[in-house]
């Protein structure tokens, strides 16, 4: 046993967990997929259109074999592990290796604020950086494009136009438009911004990105 594992083992043997449910995918390149959710406990940002603001701090204490076992029982082969911030939790890394050790194809919602590094590479981490109406755009680490890894996905969500030209000047500064290796999704505020505005906007500007909606919300499912 290696003295990192030897250190799990010891120190990071749980995970503080918000709900754990079964649903069908409705982001990312996998939208429209079954899918179990492992929502975690705990968010470092305060987005202004933040919906899941019941995982702030609500949730309980789980053994990743407890969770694991949960996970089984739906009998689905899609995981995401999401929040909150699920990388404000030590243990998250530790998860995926061990859903991934188990066959299970995982990804990994983040609100671009963590570095993501930590995060086993065959994950798909889907990095939500934050634009200005979510009140927490300063707090982007954009480091974390030169940490994602082939099949990674980036996410934006706009509320307004000045969100648009944000995350547009960002994905052009950067190179990331440039880049076939890792998706870009543009989703518009539920219930704010239309999707046919945006939807005009991205093929105005020639995007190279994807108008994303909220399926779950769309059909009515967690």
């Amino acid at each position: 046993m290696t003295a990192h594992s030897e250190s799990v083992k010891k120190n990071v043997v749980s995970i503080v967990v918000n709900e754990i449910f079964y649903s069908i995918q409705g982001e990312s390149t996998h939208a429209g997929r079954p899918c179990v959710f492992i929502r975690l406990t705990g968010c470092n940002l305060r987005c202004s259109y933040c919906d899941t603001k019941y995982a702030y701090e609500d949730g309980r204490e789980m053994k990743i074999e407890e969770v694991i076992d949960v996970v089984d029982g739906y009998g689905c082969p899609l995981i995401e592990i999401t929040g909150g911030e699920p990388l404000l939790q030590a243990a998250t890394p530790d998860l995926v290796s061990e859903l991934l050790k188990r066959g299970y194809e995982v990804l990994l919602e983040t609100n671009g604020s963590r570095d993501i590094s930590s995060v086993d590479n065959r994950c798909m981490k889907i990095v939500d950086f934050k634009v200005p109406s979510s009140g927490m755009s300063e707090r982007n680490d954009l480091e974390n494009i030169n940490r994602l890894s082939d099949g990674d996905e980036v996410k934006f969500v706009i509320g307004n136009r000045s969100d648009y030209e944000f995350s547009v000047d960002l994905i052009k500064k950067t190179g990331l438009e440039l880049s076939a290796r890792y998706p870009i999704h543009f989703s518009p505020v539920f219930g704010k911004q239309d999707p046919g505005t945006l939807a005009g906007w991205i093929l105005n500007d020639r995007l190279n990105a994807r108008l994303q909606v909220q399926l779950h919300k769309i059909i009515e499912l967690p």
